[in-house]
């Protein structure tokens, strides 16, 4: 089955929220399976190095130009700091370094997904936003188990796409528990 793919690139955050709420149920929360026979499923896809990733739109609450971070000491090496979104405190994650992958500067593609994790908001830092992808349940194919595991829960599975794969994660396993319990300190002493 095909790929539909909505006609603009790089969403904007009204765009996003417009999609949010016209996406179909999917493959919404945590773990569980990837999608229901045939339906219909709505994500936004990003570029970090270069390979194509993809969240559910439904964790996406906006998408956001870079701004300026104020960096906390003493926190691992891929939380940015925090940044200030219309009165709320929020981490900020580079996925780069999350993935170990190489660092790079940030340039005026670069972009920060707000999303929603275990009922936390968190930023994390893409290369690019590139466009919301509308995936049907057969083109998602679990992640082969020698790349998955305790260390590689986030990867949800992959999509097949025209000519290349799309690493779909599940944003609520981007970080562990402690992970997590660290960014909601962070959170509390900067209130």
């Amino acid at each position: 089955m095909s790929t539909s793919v909505l006609t603009q690139k790089a969403p904007t955050t009204e765009r996003v929220r417009s999609e949010s709420r016209q996406a179909t149920s999917g493959f919404g929360g945590g773990g569980g399976a990837v999608g229901a026979g045939g339906s219909v499923s709505q994500i936004v896809s990003f570029r970090l190095a270069d390979e194509e990733y993809g969240v559910d739109i439904m964790r996406a609450q906006e998408i956001i130009m870079i701004s300026q971070i104020t960096r906390v000491p003493e926190v691992p090496d891929f939380i940015c700091g925090l940044i200030n979104l219309r009165g709320h405190v929020i981490p900020i994650v580079d996925l780069r370094k999350r993935f170990g992958l190489e660092a790079r500067e940030y340039d005026e593609h670069t972009r920060v997904i707000v999303v929603n994790v275990e009922s936390k908001t968190i930023g994390i830092v893409v290369d690019a936003v590139t466009e919301v992808l509308r995936i049907h349940a057969e083109q998602i194919e679990p992640a082969p188990s020698s790349i998955t595991g305790l260390d590689h829960e986030y990867i949800r599975g992959l999509v097949k796409l025209e000519g290349k794969l799309l690493i779909l994660l599940n944003i609520e396993k981007i970080l562990s528990r402690e992970q997590q319990r660290e960014l909601t300190q962070l959170q509390v002493n900067a209130n």
